[in-house]
């Protein structure tokens, strides 16, 4: 835009100068940054910002935008990519935005709404007005429209729900009794019996049930993502918390503490569900977690995860060693018990003796020696590994390392001719050995007894049925990490905006893990014990042939099973 601007004789290269410096100061876009330097009124503005980005300008002081367009993109949405909607016609959505590159807010856009998104340009200032002036003034109506909305939804499910629901006030006041009756009130029941069964037919790995001052709300997390699924009257809160509590057998007249329990549901003859129930005190009442364990979903091959073959060549060669040990990191949630699982079953034999200690134990395995740990009653990772030691163990799993006492016993069973595996919370596979060492662990023992270091995410698979090839910028794709000689071999692909009923509109169906593998060599060793940071443990690891997370996952953006929104929402740009 600078250099348009000084081609056409509107500004001088002093000004632009002075602009570029101004922005560096802000950070503000530059065109943002000469009209509030005065150095080009907003008319100007929008018309080289069209010129530039090839697409038609507007002004917004002219429009009237319909309430139903207003609709279609949430005031948060409208605020967070600097964008409003104008027009609705057909599946087709016009939207005004100040930087029509900005190809992520065009795809949130398209995702949310489910239209095709059609770009036009106006300036910053003018966007921030056209919000205040009109989500300003529907803030009522958007309140009115989603009440009408949820009320409409649950009374759809449950029926009438005051002929049978026992409401209940006055938290402090409770009635056990009446609370025992709402539970079993047919409505509640009904609506219980609902979320079971609604998460699992859309794949769901778990059910948030919220209560708020003035609302209750469920989410399910599919593939990784939660999405908004209802709101139920706010009034039904405790029943359905009683009620959960009852099919897990929890004590309902406990409201002040955590609790944790089981449902068990019988789908049919041969199938088995699981719910593990987590209910937290908060300030409105208690929220339920219900994280689904489904036997049958459960994918304990390593060759199906995701894995390279370099990188599952490297992990196996690991596991399979004699004595030593294997960590895997990532956030919570990102697939980290599914490997060790599935490293077990690839080792479990009938001539090898496998112990773990874990919290929770997610799943059953056959052959496999499974305790769950209750550190209330003292029985730690670190108790539980100090007892498998006197049990003629071959392969230990420990859930996860948290501190010193437990890593201290983990290594030196490693150091005594046991396979150890186990997990730590760390962001890549490098920074574990800076967290081993925080931990007080000495460099010669961590040498002496780590084979591997697994770090990995799960990424989101676009759907089969409704991919399709999307247009990017090469720069985009440079921007992530791709080197600029190997751009042209990239198609890009995503799920259609209105997805299909295969991913029930969301554009992916399922997720894959995406995997950084370090094996300890001696070179490496020796970086460690020289006292090498992580950041020249990981240069020296990717100079060794180890693939970073962001290869991994660019890597399948590559080969169309993922998504560009995908790889940056999972993984961190490489140093």
């Amino acid at each position: 835009m600078g250099d348009i601007l000084i081609k056409e004789d509107v500004i001088n290269l002093d000004q632009l100068k002075t602009a570029i410096q101004e922005q560096k100061e802000t950070g503000k876009r530059l065109g943002e940054t000469l009209l509030n330097l005065g150095y080009i009124d907003e008319h100007q503005l929008v018309a080289y910002l069209s010129k530039q980005y090839g697409v038609p300008a507007i002004n917004l002081d002219q429009f009237e935008i319909a309430i139903d367009v207003l609709k279609s993109v949430s005031r948060e949405s409208a605020i967070k990519h600097k964008l409003i909607p104008i027009n609705k016609s057909g599946s087709t959505l016009v939207v005004a935005m100040s930087d029509p590159s900005n190809i992520f807010a065009v795809d949130d856009l398209k995702f949310a709404t489910g239209h095709n998104i059609e770009v036009v340009v106006t300036s910053e200032r003018s966007i921030r007005n056209a919000i205040e002036r009109f989500y300003g003034s529907q803030k009522e109506w958007e309140d009115a429209r989603k009440a009408q909305e949820n009320t409409a939804a649950v009374d759809k499910l449950m029926g009438d729900l005051d002929e049978f629901l026992i409401e209940i006030s006055g938290e402090e006041n409770i009635d056990l009794n009446d609370l025992e009756r709402a539970s079993e009130e047919a409505p509640v029941i009904k609506l219980v019996n609902h979320l079971l069964m609604d998460s699992i037919r859309k794949g769901a790995s778990d059910i948030h049930i919220e209560p708020y001052e003035k609302s209750l709300r469920v989410r399910y997390r599919i593939d990784g993502v939660l999405y908004d699924i209802m709101h139920p009257p706010l009034k039904l809160k405790n029943a359905v918390s009683s009620r959960i509590k009852v099919m897990s057998s929890l004590d309902i007249a406990e409201r002040r503490l955590p609790q944790d329990g089981r449902i068990k549901v019988k789908m049919n003859q041969n199938r088995t569900m699981e719910y593990r129930v987590s209910v937290v005190p908060t300030l409105f009442g208690e929220k339920v977690v219900m994280r689904i364990l489904d036997k049958e979903s459960l994918q304990l091959d390593l060759t199906k995860l995701g894995f390279y073959e370099d990188q599952l060549e490297v992990f196996r060669r690991s596991i399979y060693q004699p004595f030593g040990m294997v960590l895997i990191t990532g956030p919570t949630g990102s697939g980290k018990t599914t490997t060790l699982y599935s490293s077990l079953m690839d080792l479990n034999q009938a001539d090898v003796n496998i112990s773990t200690a874990e919290d929770p134990v997610e799943y059953s395995l056959p052959g496999v020696n499974q305790v769950q740990v209750h550190e209330e009653i003292g029985l730690t990772f670190a108790s539980c590994l100090r007892s498998f030691l006197r049990q003629d163990p071959d392969i230990l799993l420990v859930g996860e390392i948290r501190d010193y006492e437990t890593a201290e016993i983990a290594i030196k069973s490693a150091l005594t001719g046991h396979l150890v595996l186990s997990t730590l919370h760390t962001n890549d596979a490098p920074s574990t050995i800076t967290r081993l060492l925080n931990m007080g662990v000495e460099p010669f023992l961590v040498t002496a007894s780590l084979n591997a270091i697994v770090a990995q995410r799960l990424v989101r698979v676009v759907c089969h049925d409704c991919k399709q090839e999307t247009e990017v910028a090469p720069q985009v794709l440079i921007d992530l990490g791709v080197p600029p000689k190997e751009v042209s071999d990239y198609i890009v692909y995503k799920g259609k905006g209105e997805g299909c009923k295969t991913c029930s509109g969301t554009g992916y169906k399922g997720r894959l893990a995406v995997f950084e593998v370090m094996e300890l060599t001696d070179e490496l060793k020796e970086f460690i014990l020289s006292g090498a940071s992580s950041l020249e443990i990981k240069r020296e690891a990717f100079r060794q042939g180890m693939r970073t997370l962001r290869q991994s996952a660019l890597q399948k953006l590559k080969n169309g099973i993922t998504s560009i929104e995908e790889v940056v929402r999972n993984t961190a740009a490489d140093d």
